[in-house]
């Protein structure tokens, strides 16, 4: 089920708003196995059949966090064991389900064998609801929150329906004490509802249409002019970013409207001055669950010269891998890798000035290029017509076509990746035009996208795949 569906926006967020909120039954006990119930059902609507995995993954999630829990007779080392039991048993399954049909086709390719008998589905959500688990389980190990003695409260802190497909990545230490002691009001329900009407509005007015002009280009199969690859590669660029923003904006508002409050995800990636900034302030929950989760226990920087870039290098080549299993997506974070170890040492951007805001978004346009590709050859046939080599000239009737064609739908996805409502939010929002404003501009967003939610065709969110 997907957020911008008619079916969710229509029948299922306004039964589970009206049975969560009903006057009879307001005790926490009820409110959580409601919401956990919904949230099995929201996703067994697209899974049916893998829902019992997640099932299985949260039971044993459970029965290992009481194990690792620090209780009277267990030493650290069984503590430990449990860890790493634990952490192997849901990192496998990630593996079995997300890489096991790459490693082998890619095994296949090697040993001049046939393997394609081995193709698994992916689950939707995997790589999110994992990393929860393992979230979970490392809190508890560096006593950072207690092990739940409830089944059904972890169940309902990885099923949550709001961000359980494409995140934020909600760590439990974060969370722990909201699952029991949370508090609903009417401010942070209207609040989320405005942030879910924003989201949505970010997805189905901009995303959606920045995604036809980026899938029109990818797919042409002849040589493009230079003009026209960089338009598709900016208008990923732009999809992404609304399309997976949009996404977090709305799980963010979703848990407001039922008490949880979870952590931001982005703030303003394309305003940065160099790599590093950007994965400061782009899926943070994602970069800092890297950060505390491998890049510190690693060592972090304080470690030889050698071994922080062998630092470096597995964060990144696991934040690409963590995307999918395709070479793109390695050679992706590998990317990141190169061009962060290369600030860190040059700190060149830090002495650019200006021109720091048009290297970074050109280093990100070239990799957003890398990203969506489907494969190796075509990443290297495309990003060379970006760069004039066997592309069709400089400028094409399609550059212009697609250029003037969505216009307005350009100018507002680059506004909008600015800082610039915050600001007018700072300016306005105290004022009486403000407060009025921005519930009327919320009720034509929400009204401008379902029509056109109901006349377009259908848009997974890309982190779907992921």
């Amino acid at each position: 089920m997907v957020f911008s569906s008619t079916i969710f926006l229509f029948v299922f967020l306004p039964l589970v708003l009206v049975i969560y909120y009903q006057p009879w039954l307001r005790s926490r006990t009820f409110r959580n196995r409601f919401l956990l119930a919904a949230s099995l059902l929201f996703y067994a609507w697209g899974e049916p059949i893998f829902v019992f995995l997640m099932i299985v993954s949260i039971i044993a999630g459970w029965f290992v966090g009481l194990r690792v829990g620090e209780t009277p007779g267990r030493t650290q080392q069984m503590r430990r064991h449990w860890l790493i039991a634990g952490a192997s048993f849901h990192v496998g399954l990630l593996f079995v389900f997300k890489y096991l049909t790459f490693a082998a086709h890619e095994a296949g390719l090697l040993l001049h064998a046939d393997f394609s008998a081995i193709h698994i589905a992916l689950p939707i959500g995997i790589s999110f609801f994992t990393f929860q688990l393992l979230s979970y389980l490392f809190d508890i190990y560096y006593d950072k929150a207690q092990a739940q003695r409830s089944v059904l409260n972890v169940g309902l802190y990885i099923a949550l329906f709001p961000q359980l497909i494409a995140g934020p990545i909600v760590r439990y230490d974060d969370i722990e004490q909201q699952i029991e002691h949370r508090h609903e009001t009417l401010h942070d329900f209207a609040d989320g509802m405005m942030r879910f009407i924003y989201g949505l509005g970010k997805k189905v007015l901009i995303a959606d249409y920045m995604a036809m002009i980026a899938d029109d280009i990818f797919s042409m199969g002849v040589p493009l002019s230079i003009a026209t690859a960089w338009l598709g590669a900016a208008a990923y660029t732009l999809q992404i970013y609304f399309d997976f923003s949009g996404y977090s904006d709305m799980a963010i508002g979703l848990g407001k409207m039922f008490g949880f409050h979870f952590p931001e995800n982005f703030n303003y990636p394309y305003v940065s001055r160099s790599i590093a900034e950007f994965w400061r302030r782009w899926h943070m929950s994602l970069g800092s669950w890297f950060r505390d989760y491998v890049y510190i226990p690693l060592g972090g920087n304080r470690v030889t010269r050698w071994r922080w870039i062998w630092n470096l290098f597995v964060v990144w080549g696991l934040t690409g891998i963590w995307h999918g299993a395709n070479w793109t997506y390695l050679l992706w974070g590998l990317l990141f890798f190169i061009l962060i170890l290369f600030e860190k040492v040059t700190r060149l951007p830090e002495r650019f000035g200006v021109f720091s805001h048009v290297y970074a978004i050109l280093a990100l346009v070239l990799s957003f290029a890398l990203f969506r590709s489907p494969d190796v050859p075509f990443a290297r046939r495309y990003i060379g017509m970006m760069f004039g080599h066997h592309s069709a000239g400089f400028f094409d009737f399609a550059a212009q076509y697609f250029l003037a064609a969505g216009a307005a739908v350009w100018l507002m996805a680059i506004v909008l990746s600015l800082p610039i409502v915050p600001y007018l939010q700072r300016r306005f929002g105290a004022h009486m035009a403000g407060r009025i404003g921005e519930p009327i501009l919320a009720a034509g967003i929400f009204l401008l996208s379902i029509i056109v939610t109901l006349s377009s065709n259908y848009h997974p969110f890309i982190y779907f795949n992921f």
